[in-house]
């Protein structure tokens, strides 16, 4: 039985989980280009923790579980000298990791399937042309469908042009899309486009959420002020890293920069303020940070926080 009809219908804020590469790294998994955590998916050491870390999320009070598909597209693999195939086998172990961790939790949560820009999250000149975009989302899309994956969270998005295509790829092949934008300094993408016309494309694209990630919790906030008058839910998974030390990136994982209470305290705030439906983690979002959001929304449920 499909959970995903009625999650946007719920009075109350859905919980995403946090961040899984922040937690294969502190499980021993290098992170580095081009895989990044799909690196995980290649040992039976790699899956185990996938496995767990997913497990540890839903334990949590997550809704959502993010499938570790972020670097298993076309271009990432063959970077590496693999193909259609390589990504294929690696994107249905990442989705069968996730669908057997929520299975064995009771199968109330949702599987979404992380879908990035097929280049550099951070550089919007580097985003191919139209014609290349669109082979390789639909390619990526069409695989997820064969898959059963029903959600495409189209995610760390730095222009219009490649979260428009990636939205009407999913559409096209029966997903349903919340699309999740990085924002500057000036809560204008990365490619300095403004944020609200950017939800409204992807919104006439077919998408049913607009939300922010990987962005500090300042840049979230004024981010936020943008999305509010889209007419679609939004929603917001902050970057909670300590990146002032950040050429240790690739080799040790990054401390939080909050702890779990101030990041539930934080994103509550922003639930109040903004009326999220839909609030999480990204990097440096342990299980702790989720399972204090969640339990606070829980008591804003029940009246006793307000």
């Amino acid at each position: 039985m499909s959970h995903l009809p009625d999650l946007l219908e719920r009075e109350t804020c859905v919980v995403l989980d946090g961040g899984l590469a922040t937690e294969l790294h502190c499980a021993g998994i290098a992170m580095q280009a081009p895989r990044w955590s799909a690196q995980a998916l290649l040992t039976t050491q790699g899956r185990a923790a996938v496995a767990q870390c997913h497990s540890a999320f839903l334990q949590a009070g997550a809704d959502v579980i993010t499938a570790n598909t972020f670097r298993t597209n076309l271009r990432a693999l063959r970077r590496v000298g693999a193909g259609p195939s390589a990504a294929e086998r690696l994107t249905r172990v990442a989705v069968d990791l996730a669908d057997q961790a929520v299975a064995e939790r009771g199968g109330t949560a949702v599987v979404a399937a992380s879908v990035a820009p097929v280049e550099d999250c951070y550089d919007p000149s580097a985003v191919p042309d139209d014609l290349t975009l669109e082979a390789e989302h639909c390619f990526f899309a069409s695989l997820l469908a064969q898959l059963g994956v029903e959600l495409a969270l189209i995610e760390t998005m730095n222009c219009i042009r490649e979260a428009v295509i990636a939205t009407r790829a999913a559409r096209r092949h029966g997903l349903a899309s919340w699309v999740s934008f990085v924002a500057g300094a000036d809560a204008r993408l990365l490619s300095g486009e403004s944020l609200a016309d950017a939800a409204a494309a992807v919104a006439r694209a077919g998408a049913e959420a607009v939300l922010v990630n990987c962005c500090d919790l300042a840049v979230t906030q004024r981010a936020l002020v943008a999305l509010q008058s889209c007419g679609l839910p939004i929603g917001a998974y902050p970057n909670i890293e300590n990146r002032s030390e950040a050429d240790s990136l690739t080799t040790t994982p990054l401390p939080a920069s909050l702890g779990s209470v101030g990041f539930a305290i934080a994103l509550t705030g922003l639930m109040g303020d903004f009326s999220l439906s839909i609030a999480g983690g990204c990097c440096g979002a342990t299980p702790a940070h989720i399972r204090h959001l969640a339990a606070s929304i829980e008591l804003i449920n029940e009246g006793v926080l307000t």
